[in-house]
């Protein structure tokens, strides 16, 4: 499967290095024009009808990047964030999936980067619903940035889709290995390639809690605490999950606040 692609970036070497990583490490990406700012790239956009812009953004300083966001809905097009801003964006990116590489750029993330957007085109073309979903986790970024408030709104992909869904929704967390099964209040379970410690940067501290290695609750649908022959944390839906020993005392004084 083959991808087309227009890079914008204000600085001329930084879309020649892009253009030639593209062009050396990731085959599948036809890079089919450039840019140096969101004019250039309405207009390219309208003329190669590319499917993916790898789109320089320059944050806090600088928001014209986010402009390109509307354009998303008509277009249909993904994008692919490269910057160098490493804060509160990066937790805007991971909560709404959106594709992104830092700078300076390395290859085996630019790689990953593309998978996605391969798998993405995919997941488009099977429904495209899948699409719709994306273009709103589009828009739930951008209100991200715009506004810097914390989404509870998280989007997750998996086999045959793109899903969002409020956090209320998670009753818990659970680690397999690089990954994690979120696991929800209605019964259904999501896998997700981002592995428990992404989530427990991205999700509300104050809502949800790490007890395990392997586990992370949802603090409103805990029911009760044991310490019987083991830890546990008793969740809603009769969910019984093992609290670390080492986390006890700490998780102690967290449910004792609530």
């Amino acid at each position: 499967m083959k991808i087309t692609a227009i890079i914008i970036d204000d600085e001329k070497l930084a879309r020649e290095n892009l253009r030639m990583l593209l062009n050396e490490f990731c085959p599948e990406v036809e890079v089919i024009g450039t840019g140096q700012n969101v004019t250039e790239a309405r207009q390219l956009i309208q003329d190669e009808k590319p499917e993916a812009v790898f789109l320089d953004i320059r944050m806090p300083s600088g928001e014209e990047g986010l402009e390109l966001l509307e354009d998303v809905k008509t277009n249909n097009f993904q994008i692919v964030f490269v910057t160098a801003f490493k804060d509160y964006a990066i937790k805007a990116f991971n909560i709404n999936s959106i594709h992104y590489i830092l700078k300076p750029i390395d290859i085996d993330d630019l790689k990953d980067a593309v998978v996605k957007l391969l798998n993405y085109k995919e997941l488009f073309s099977q429904d495209p619903t899948n699409l719709e979903t994306y273009i709103e986790s589009i828009k739930n970024f951008s209100e991200n940035i715009h506004y810097q408030n914390e989404s509870n709104k998280i989007t997750i992909s998996h086999a045959k889709g793109i899903k969002i869904i409020e956090d209320t929704a998670i009753l818990y967390l659970e680690g397999d290995g690089n990954c994690t099964n979120i696991h929800f209040l209605d019964g259904t379970t999501f896998f997700d390639t981002r592995t428990l410690k992404v989530y427990e940067e991205i999700l509300d501290q104050n809502k949800f809690y790490r007890i395990h290695k392997k586990f992370i609750i949802n603090l409103s649908h805990l029911t009760e605490y044991l310490h019987e022959d083991g830890y546990y944390a008793m969740m809603q839906t009769t969910v019984k999950l093992p609290v670390a020993r080492a986390r006890v005392t700490e998780f102690i004084k967290t449910i004792k606040a609530l």
